[in-house]
């Protein structure tokens, strides 16, 4: 009997269990490396997708978005199986268990913790809804800032109000957009209001609790880290 790549591939029970299992066991194991590959692996699954692409092998994804084959096959063997030897993977069925696996397969409500120019710019990014991600509220201790909105629409909030907005608006994620001296505290007020997850993009580093996850986005590093590129890097003559 000829099978469809939807019902060969693992939905079912069995493998779904399998899955769920290895994914279990090994959560604490899988590195941010490999996630951030999910991540790349999903949006070329979803370019795929609004071509109307149906199915894809792994060495047909490697040579499409100059990725690894063979990394893409061990990156989701943490996970399960997904894909039928010699057909390769469903692009919608792929792309739907890896929003599963990295969480983002429901909206996540997200808190800007500073309402200056970088706040109110990553507020208003038109790309964070687009993957699931929606800022909801912004937060400033500047009274000339409370009571206004971003030019997006977004309401800036009393930093003060914190806990009592991230309670009702069930925001999950904040990010962190304040000067250096004053990102700890910050950093402090989201975990007390119930944040377990902050991306911060204050200068150096917070300290948090155990179970609070942080990210840091220090784009001043990243500037010189391309200046440095630029410094280094040995030209050839010009004509």
């Amino acid at each position: 009997m000829r099978l469809t790549i939807e019902r060969a591939l693992p939905y079912n029970r069995r493998h779904l269990v399998k899955r769920e299992n290895r994914k279990r066991a090994g959560a604490d194991q899988v590195s941010e490396l490999t996630t951030g590959r999910l991540s790349v692996y999903l949006r070329c699954l979803d370019h795929l997708a609004a071509n109307g692409v149906r199915t894809v092998s792994s060495q047909s994804l490697a040579g499409q978005f100059r990725l690894n084959a063979a990394q893409i096959r061990k990156d989701l063997a943490w996970f399960g199986e997904f894909g039928v030897r010699g057909v390769g993977y469903s692009v919608v069925g792929l792309a739907t268990h890896l929003r599963q696996i990295l969480g983002v397969a429901e909206a996540i409500n997200v808190a800007v913790i500073g309402a200056g120019n970088l706040g109110q710019a990553l507020a208003d990014y038109p790309g964070f809804p687009k993957h699931g991600f929606f800022p909801v509220a912004l937060f400033d201790r500047a009274s000339a800032k409370v009571g206004t909105t971003s030019r997006g629409g977004i309401p800036i909030f009393h930093v003060r109000r914190l806990s009592a907005v991230v309670r009702r608006e069930a925001i999950r994620i904040a990010m962190i957009a304040v000067p250096a001296a004053a990102a700890q505290q910050a950093a402090g007020l989201a975990v007390d209001a119930g944040i377990r997850a902050i991306l911060n993009f204050a200068p150096g580093s917070v300290a948090v609790p155990a179970g609070v996850k942080v990210k840091n986005v220090d784009l001043t590093i990243s500037l010189e880290g391309l200046a440095f590129h630029l410094a280094n890097t040995v030209h050839g003559p010009t004509t």
